[in-house]
């Protein structure tokens, strides 16, 4: 359990820590290059990782309940795996994935109502509308609860090329690689995904088991 809690604390201070800090530092939009292949890039996502999104405001309770669910049954199973011994290859990656769910859970759910601008839903015209200028901690918040934007940062444009103009559909347009903007805690998803992905067996010994 102290491994399980450790991680989860570490993981989410650092994705909040590193979200407020750009959210009260960048502009919507600024970035600044750290290396040539990973920049600093201040994105807000309404929805899920890697800028994926459904819907407008219904779109972001559901997506609120469904992370709530998401971390109520990961705790759920962690009573269970430790109760069975499960080992280090699904109780750590287990971990990441849960910091990472409720670190995205934060954003969604509290960044609204603690900081005074942000990105938000206008059912008008159907879209999101970005903001200008820094945003403030406090200050009445600009959205209701649950309907907060997540904060994105991590850009890693490693290449970038051109399709040839006889390949059907996508000729003469650009691809980049990496081109989806994200956070800490979506990398702790990824991370923890791919280790039980790699280790699966070592990770449920006994096959899938819930």
């Amino acid at each position: 359990m102290k491994k399980i809690v450790l991680i989860t604390l570490l993981v989410l201070f650092i994705d909040q820590a590193s979200k407020i800090y750009i959210k009260t530092h960048f502009t919507l939009g600024h970035s600044v290059d750290v290396f040539k292949w990973f920049k600093l890039a201040f994105v807000e996502n309404p929805g899920m990782a890697y800028g994926l999104h459904f819907g407008g405001a219904i779109g972001k309770y559901a997506l609120s309940l469904v992370r709530i669910a998401l971390v109520i049954g990961i705790i759920v199973m962690f009573k269970k795996w430790l109760k069975e011994g499960a080992s280090n290859y699904l109780i750590v990656p287990m971990s990441l994935i849960f910091a990472g769910a409720i670190g995205n859970l934060i954003d969604g759910m509290f960044y609204g109502l603690i900081f005074d601008t942000g990105t938000t839903f206008n059912a008008s015209v159907g879209h999101w509308i970005p903001y200008e200028g820094l945003s403030k901690l406090g200050g009445g918040g600009y959205a209701s609860f649950m309907n907060g934007c997540v904060v994105d940062m991590l850009y890693f444009p490693l290449f970038k090329f051109n399709w040839p103009t006889w390949v059907p559909g996508i000729g003469g347009t650009e691809f980049e690689f990496f081109r989806p903007v994200f956070n800490i805690a979506d990398s702790a998803i990824t991370v923890g995904a791919a280790i039980i992905l790699i280790f699966k067996k070592k990770a449920f010994p006994n096959g899938l088991n819930f």
